[in-house]
């Protein structure tokens, strides 16, 4: 018998918890990086419509790689910006200025 070894990585169930905490505690809620332009992007969305938010930047955390796991399962993405309305994810940087251009994101507040 060999040893068996696998890449994926087993997610804490405190992380989970962690991530859904975190999406709790704001109305809006984007997890995100400091020198990624479409979290730049998504960040500005909400300065426009001078909309607080909660800013959870990755690169400042050394769980960044499991909390991006997690959003990965919920959302069906591990790409940054992630942006929560309300517990909703909205998507990424490009989603989220389509939705204020089109005039829908103002709707869901």
């Amino acid at each position: 018998m060999g040893i068996v070894s696998s890449t994926k990585r087993t997610i804490m169930p405190s992380t989970r918890d962690l991530v859904k905490e975190l999406i709790a505690k704001d109305s809006v809620v984007i997890f995100s990086k400091t020198y990624c332009p479409y979290c730049k992007m998504a960040k500005e969305v909400f300065d426009s419509l001078q909309k607080s938010y909660t800013a959870i930047e990755l690169d400042d955390r050394e769980d960044a790689q499991e909390i991006q796991d997690v959003l990965g399962e919920i959302t069906g993405a591990r790409s940054v910006p992630r942006v929560f309305l309300n517990g909703e994810c909205l998507g990424g940087g490009t989603d989220v200025k389509k939705l204020l251009q089109s005039g829908e994101l103002i709707k869901k507040f």
